[in-house]
């Protein structure tokens, strides 16, 4: 560039400001320098003392206490310090690191959001990331984020280069093998927490091989739902299966409350049944019991035996409301006309059959209470 000296000086000599000649600046600097070189007491040592202060002095540092302190020296890895100040050599001999290790930090993989002032205002989904195959030949779209602390800071700032990164490419590696060996309908339903779990320990295994310094704190899921071109039809598939859930659980609730009922009425039948038998074998066991004790009474004393049957059947006979009954003299029998009650014989019901007496043996009846020769 080439100034125009003249114009310029006249125009500085107007403000009160005149312009050397470019051959004199050099000299006018050295003056300069000479007057402040002068003035200060010590001259240069003092300058350079204070540089050499001020050199110093910026090895000091702080280590807050979620950090740690890594020192290298000439670029190599030297100490690790905790929590406080401290001082190391100054630049360029040492330099200090100091990642926050009590941080928990995450990464997004299949989608991305950005934040301001701590609010999420964009999201953006990521699809060549999030879209996985899972074992039986479906895919599905996996969105989560990983959670991890720094447990060894040395070996997250030496041992693996970019460790953002490989941790982000780690994870997806893993849920995609989780996701691989998995069923869709476990994905998308009940299976969601085991493929968690299992990705957290497969990728801590990776991690850990890689000497990446990283303890993964947790796997979340955020979301996981079919591609959107056949979601409709998974939406469908799910209702189909609650509802067959749904159905299963009503029909298993009306067994459980019917099995019992029908358990508790089959085993009353089966009580009542077995008392009635034990009641008719007890019944005839005691009929037979008083048949033989008839019978040998019977060939003790034949004729007060069938007097005492006589009137313990009449007795009976008598003593029955349901039975009409009709006491005529012997005189009154021998006229009356055979009477049969029809008004007493009802649909479905058998008149009781009326008592024959038996007659004596010239054929005539034998008047109630006066038998003759007993009953046959």
């Amino acid at each position: 560039m080439n100034w125009d000296w003249d114009k310029l000086s006249e125009q500085k000599r107007r403000q009160g400001n005149p312009i050397p000649e470019p051959g004199r600046l050099g000299e006018d600097l050295a003056d300069r320098l000479s007057d402040i070189k002068k003035r200060l007491p010590g001259g240069p040592k003092l300058i350079l003392a204070a540089i050499v202060l001020l050199w110093a002095a910026s090895g000091i540092y702080i280590v807050e206490p979620d950090e740690a302190g890594v020192v290298q020296r000439f670029g190599a890895y030297a100490y690790q310090t905790g929590p406080g100040p401290h001082y190391h050599l100054p630049f360029p001999i040492e330099t200090v690191k100091t990642p926050k290790v009590s941080q928990v930090r995450r990464v997004e993989v299949g989608f991305r959001t950005s934040s301001r002032d701590g609010l999420t205002t964009q999201f953006r989904a990521v699809p060549e990331e999030s879209l996985m195959l899972t074992g039986d030949e479906n895919i599905v779209d996996v969105q989560f984020i990983v959670q991890y602390q720094i447990n060894n800071p040395v070996d997250y700032l030496f041992k693996v280069d970019r460790p953002d990164e490989t941790l982000k490419s780690a994870a997806e590696a893993a849920m995609r093998e989780v996701i691989g060996d998995a069923k869709i309908d476990t994905v998308l339903t009940a299976g969601k927490v085991k493929v968690q779990d299992d990705t957290r320990v497969l990728l801590q295994d990776m991690l850990n091989r890689y000497n990446s310094g990283i303890d993964v704190v947790a796997v979340q899921l955020q979301d996981v739902h079919p591609p959107k071109e056949v979601v409709d039809a998974f939406k469908d598939v799910a209702s189909a299966k609650e509802d067959k859930i749904r159905f299963v659980n009503e029909a298993d609730s009306y067994a459980n409350d019917i099995v019992p009922k029908a358990r508790g009425r089959a085993a009353a039948v089966v009580n009542e049944a077995g008392a009635y038998r034990e009641q008719v074998i007890r019944r005839v066991k005691g009929g037979a019991d008083r048949f033989s004790a008839l019978r040998t009474e019977f060939d003790k004393a034949p004729a007060v035996t069938r007097q005492r049957l006589f009137i313990e059947g009449m007795e009976t006979l008598l003593s029955n409301p349901e039975l009409e009954k009709l006491i005529m003299s012997e005189e009154a029998a021998r006229q009356a006309v055979p009477y049969l009650p029809l008004e007493s014989v009802r649909p479905g019901r058998h008149a009781p059959e009326a008592p024959v007496a038996q007659g004596s043996p010239s054929g005539q009846p034998t008047p109630a209470g006066k038998p003759k020769g007993g009953a046959q």
